[in-house]
């Protein structure tokens, strides 16, 4: 049996917060739960007593509860939560209203500044004032085409705190990116930053805001929010564009929560997929904050006194996972900027001199960290640190690894997986349990995850795809413009009936943790065998000269062969003897089917704006197909260097 990298002391799980959420539900219910195991059957099994103790223990700010906790179980799509509660989003993140520090924002220039409890609630009251006296409704819409930055923060909290719908995308999408997205929600505000700072350079936004609002035309007020200069010109901006400083009402310093449903919109998200215009997944202000609540104080074990920081964009669904823990009394770290400039260190810097304690970034960071040969545990005193997060992607097991060899040996590593879909995980760090190389931790609490074959059955052990077999809170309300639920059916219940197919290839684990080997939708089926791209990934990049690779299968002559993509460090060339320690570190640690039948050397991999990496885009490429919705990628060039190759033609 493996041996795992980290076991938490009995000190540490004594005053865990997990450890005292089983001895509130063990005196409520008159229980014996004995540790993690039996309180995730138990949430499972009981998840209306589950989700209503949670309210109950973590102090859900609420108008009314009711009784009614959970309508129509065994529907889904259809279940519906606490049919009778009333709530604002907002007033449960800005419940703490005293001088300590609630936001940390850094960038990569230097640039420094805090907010406390109290600064960032009477700035969130003067902008809501100003929404209000300008007509903003319960239901309308706000988009922020926003870095990550304070504004952007406060901005998202006045519009809750009126009932308004957020929505919000970072300044480096293109305006055909934007006007996908915000155009089909039709937002009445639109608010943009003048512009952001990336690796070093200057990126204006007035031109892209400019466009944005005039191709919208629901938007009766653009606002610019200066953050590259003081005083931005508006000049060549549409009539009636202000900045945010001149629409705010400084004379309001209270807040009107509007209390509404447990299910009223709070955020409306955007699939990042190639395949078409982006599906407006719609969610709900009392699923995104009970399951936050969930994952931030008994899965990562947040609290007063704690620094959270997840390097992500306003344009990720990781941006609203973050702010959400000010709900749990943790302050948070806004950082806007490249994670790697002037040096890879950059954000290992700030976490020694702010003193964070649960760092979190994307699994492709953590690769390349290692790759730059950073060793922040050696470079930088880190005492607060006790948990590091990667999501986005598999993290190898080399990335396990390197995070205890050469960052810290005390903490725990948690691998996160869940999505946009969800705005949530469904599986988590468990703060009580060991850490395997590999492994994510465990199943989130109250989410029926298991594994399903292609029949439907259940894979005690064994390869298939991740499902949930039961309703949870997070749930999408549904996609926007969808009136019937006939798009939000299909992408989610059509594979299974009443179960939620999420869409990755995933197994449990021998110590009930779980291993995510890529997106099923990407899976390679060579002779009719399954093989989560993931697997390969893993051994290509373990070599020092792969710098990071991307795999498809292609069809080829009656069958599916697996062709790898390589992006080589600097002064690397593909030789045959390359191409063959490839293949042999594939065979040596997979099996024979993995190998690829044909490895190409590529200068660059392909990826989303939220980085990751689009393997059905570059087999459509390669197919001859037309990729449909290229503003969804970061570097949308990339595909022309996969188009045409003659490697690919024998």
């Amino acid at each position: 049996m493996a041996k795992p990298l980290w076991t938490p002391n009995p000190e540490r799980i004594a005053v865990s917060r997990i450890s005292h959420f089983i001895d509130y539900l063990n005196g409520r219910h008159a229980l014996s739960l004995d540790g993690y195991d039996a309180l995730y059957r138990w949430s499972v099994e009981h998840s209306d007593a589950f989700w209503s103790g949670l309210w109950d223990w973590s102090g859900v700010v609420a108008s009314a509860k009711g009784e009614r906790v959970l309508l129509r179980p065994g529907q889904m799509p259809g279940a519906r939560w606490f049919p009778d509660a009333r709530l604002n989003f907002a007033e449960n993140l800005l419940r703490d209203r005293g001088p300590d520090t609630a936001v940390v924002f850094r960038d990569e220039s230097g640039r420094r500044h805090e907010l406390s409890h109290a600064e960032l609630f009477r700035r969130v009251a003067a902008l809501a004032g100003a929404l209000r006296r300008h007509g903003i409704l319960p239901g309308d819409r706000i988009a922020g085409y926003m870095p990550n930055i304070p504004d952007t923060l406060i901005a998202m909290l006045a519009a809750s705190a009126v009932g308004a719908v957020w929505s919000s995308c970072s300044p480096d999408f293109g305006v055909h990116g934007v006007v996908e997205r915000f155009g089909q929600i039709r937002p009445r505000i639109l608010l943009s930053a003048d512009g952001y700072r990336y690796n070093g350079k200057r990126l204006d936004c007035l031109a892209h805001a400019a466009d944005i609002a005039r191709q919208i035309d629901s938007v009766e007020q653009l606002l610019i929010v200066p953050y590259l200069d003081d005083d931005p010109d508006l000049g060549a901006l549409p009539a009636g564009t202000l900045q945010l400083g001149d629409f705010i009402d400084t004379g309001v310093d209270e807040i009107e929560f509007e209390q509404l449903p447990f299910d009223h919109p709070l955020y409306i998200l955007y699939s990042s997929g190639t395949t078409g215009v982006p599906k407006c997944i719609v969610h709900g202000a009392g699923g995104t904050l009970l399951q936050h609540l969930k994952e931030h104080r008994l899965h990562t074990d947040l609290g007063h006194g704690d620094l959270l920081f997840y390097y992500t964009t306003c344009g990720w669904m990781m941006w609203n996972w973050l702010v959400s823990a000010l709900a749990s009394g943790s302050a948070i770290l806004l950082y806007d900027g490249s994670p790697t400039a002037p040096t890879p260190a950059q954000l290992w810097h700030i976490a020694e001199a702010e003193g964070i304690s649960v760092f979190g970034a994307s699994a492709r960071y953590f690769a390349a960290l290692e790759k730059a040969g950073a060793r922040p545990g050696a470079s930088h005193r880190l005492p607060r640190l006790r948990a590091v997060l990667s999501t986005g992607s598999p993290l190898s097991h080399e990335s396990f690894e390197y995070v205890y060899r050469d960052i810290k040996q005390d903490l725990q590593l948690s691998s996160i997986s869940g999505g946009t879909d969800i705005i949530s995980c469904f599986a988590l760090g468990c703060p009580v349990r060991p850490v395997y190389k590999g492994e994510l931790q465990c199943r989130g609490l109250g989410m029926a995850v298991d594994i399903f074959d292609t029949n439907g059955q259940a894979l005690p052990r064994g390869k298939g795809e991740l499902v949930c077999t039961r309703p949870f809170p997070s749930m999408p309300l549904g996609f926007w413009d969808d009136p019937g639920g006939e798009r939000y059916r299909d992408a989610y219940f059509s594979r299974f009936d009443n179960v939620w197919a999420h869409g990755d290839f995933a197994e449990l684990t021998e110590h009930d943790g779980l291993i995510i080997h890529g997106r099923s939708d990407a899976v390679l089926n060579p002779g009719g065998v399954r093989i989560g791209t993931a697997e390969i990934y893993r051994q290509a990049e373990s070599l020092d000269e792969v710098l990071e690779s991307l795999c498809i299968g292609q069809p080829w002559q009656g069958d599916v062969r697996v062709v790898l993509f390589v992006h080589l460090r600097e002064g690397v060339t593909l030789d045959e003897g390359l191409r063959d320690r490839i293949r042999h570190r594939i065979r040596e640690n997979t099996t024979p089917r993995h190998v690829p039948a044909k490895i190409v050397q590529v200068s660059d991999i392909p990826r989303t704006l939220s980085g990751k990496i689009v393997e059905l885009a570059v087999r459509s490429v390669v197919m001859g197909e037309t990729v449909a919705n290229r503003d969804a990628l970061a570097n949308p060039e990339a595909l022309e260097l996969y188009r045409d190759l003659p490697e690919l033609k024998a």
